[in-house]
Parts: C-alpha cells; structure tokens; sequence
C-alpha cells in the first residue's frame, strides 16, 4: 500500500464516522422519517454528492448507526462484568457499563432505541431481537449467579432483569446532561435502590 492511498484511507475513515455521528444526533432529533439527506450533508459541511459517494441512501445510514450501536454496546458491557469476579458487583458493573455507553454514544442509543420497534424490514427486527436476547439474557445469568451465592434472594430471574433494563433503557426519555447526575451516578443510585430497596429497616 502507498503512503498516498493509506492517507485516502484514514481520511476516508474519519469522513464515514463524522457522518455517522452527525447522522445519530439528527436521526435522534428527527426521526427517520423527518431526516433527509441534504440535513445531513450540510451538518457534516459536505456536499450530497460526496455524502452519496460513501452511503448509498438514507436507509443505509439509518442501518448502521442503529446496528452499531447495538452490537458494539454488548461486547462493551460484557467487557466490563468479565473484569469482576464477585456476583453482585457483576450486575453493578452491567448496570454502570450500559450507562457509561450511553453516556459515550447516547444520540446513537436514541437512534437506535427509535428504530428498535419501528424498522419495517423484518431480517433487521429480527436481528436486533436476537441481540437483544443475548443482552437480557446474559443480565438473567449474572442475577442467577448472584442468587447461588446466596448474596440476594430467590427472585424470578426474568422480572428483575426487566426492572434493571426498564431503569436503563428508558434513561434516554429524560436525561438532561445539562441537569442530572451523570449517567453512571444515575445507574449506581437504582443499583443501590434496587439491591437495598426503600424500606426504611431501621
């Protein structure tokens, strides 16, 4: 490879993640249907032609910022429970690395979560569904682990993982980073009201 074509390649590279940066904050703010290409082009300060060179429509786009947001977000929070051995601070550091993600890439989270239950085409519902299994599923295993070791109380393993997840998913709808706690305080306090509760036992 020449040292020309491997600039072409770096510039290229961080051409297609500015647009896809700035495509997840406008697809966040607008909705799918609201967004058109030119609101693109002219938030990156290119031209359609060169937007066009690197996507082929709005639909691709659209794909890849959900789609990546998804994938990477799993390999990221099991990333961060792998690094503890202890079974209830493994669903803290599930719960602190779903928020830290979406503090990282929250336009494409809310992207994302939009396209979640709305994209028409069914191979991509189906895929999103399937990862979105391994997710809760792998949530389920470490409440169960943690119910092994005695460390909580015998609890359906499906209900409270929908409890976490609810707590986190639905973050997105009124987080205001200019207002709140961050994202991982937030998630540290519904560990800590989640694992100890409201009931004053004093």
């Amino acid at each position: 490879m020449s040292v020309r074509s491997g600039v072409a390649e770096v510039e290229s590279s961080e051409r297609v993640a500015q647009i896809l940066d700035a495509s997840a904050r406008i697809f966040a703010s607008k909705g799918y249907e609201g967004t058109s290409m030119r609101d693109i082009s002219e938030s990156c300060g290119i031209s359609k032609s060169l937007l066009y060179h690197h996507f082929t429509n709005k639909d691709e786009l659209y794909t890849r910022v959900a789609e990546t947001a998804t994938k990477e977000l799993y390999s990221f929070v099991e990333g961060r429970v792998a690094a503890e051995t202890d079974p209830t601070q493994r669903i803290r550091a599930f719960m602190l690395a779903t928020a830290e993600y979406f503090h990282r890439y929250r336009w494409a989270w809310i992207a994302s979560t939009n396209a979640f239950w709305s994209d028409p085409k069914r191979r991509r519902q189906k895929e999103r569904m399937m990862r979105r299994k391994r997710y809760e599923t792998h949530l389920r295993e470490l409440i169960r682990d943690a119910v092994e070791a005695g460390q909580i109380r015998n609890v359906d393993e499906a209900m409270a993982g929908r409890l976490i997840l609810s707590a986190l998913n639905w973050m997105h709808r009124w987080y205001d980073p200019s207002k709140s706690a961050t994202p991982h305080e937030i998630a540290d306090t519904f560990f800590d009201l989640i694992f100890k509760g409201l009931e004053n036992k004093g």
